[in-house]
């Protein structure tokens, strides 16, 4: 399954410049997720992270394995934010950050859930840059319902 970022728009309340998911090439619902950002030199982070050695921030790297676990739970449960729904980030654990990530990486972010319960979904990701692995993680989001205008 392919989703490009039009269709992801649709299950993430993220947007530019906080969107950090251009594509999704693999899904199994309920199980895993796989899908990549393209790293480019224009991201609004690198004007001060860092000046003349350009880093992507690790918090944005675990941002960015959370907006696919989202994407992963939103569609697995057939929800959209449109419908009053949204996952919350409240977690990472055991968190390793190995490599830096400069611009022109493709990052790719992969998400498998360990449990879901009530709403409660936890995940294993992990980020690489080509077969160099960047971080890995233990993330939890939380289902909420919301009102929508």
């Amino acid at each position: 399954m392919l989703m490009e970022v039009e269709e992801i728009k649709e299950y993430l309340p993220q947007r530019y410049p906080f969107l950090l998911v251009d594509r999704i090439t693999d899904i199994e619902l309920g199980k895993t997720i796989t899908g990549y950002k393209n790293v480019s030199v224009n991201e609004p982070f690198f004007v001060g992270h860092f000046p003349g050695q350009p880093i992507m921030p690790g918090v944005l790297i675990i941002e960015a394995l959370a907006q696919v676990a989202g994407v992963l739970g939103f569609k697995s449960q057939e929800k959209k934010p449109k419908d009053g729904y949204v996952y919350y980030f409240v977690g990472a654990d055991d968190v390793r950050l190995r490599r830096p990530v400069t611009p022109g990486d493709q990052l790719i972010l992969k998400a498998t859930v360990t449990t879901n319960r009530r709403g409660i979904y936890k995940f294993f990701a992990e980020a690489s840059v080509e077969e160099d692995l960047v971080g890995t993680m233990n993330i939890m989001c939380a289902e909420r319902k919301i009102d929508v205008d």
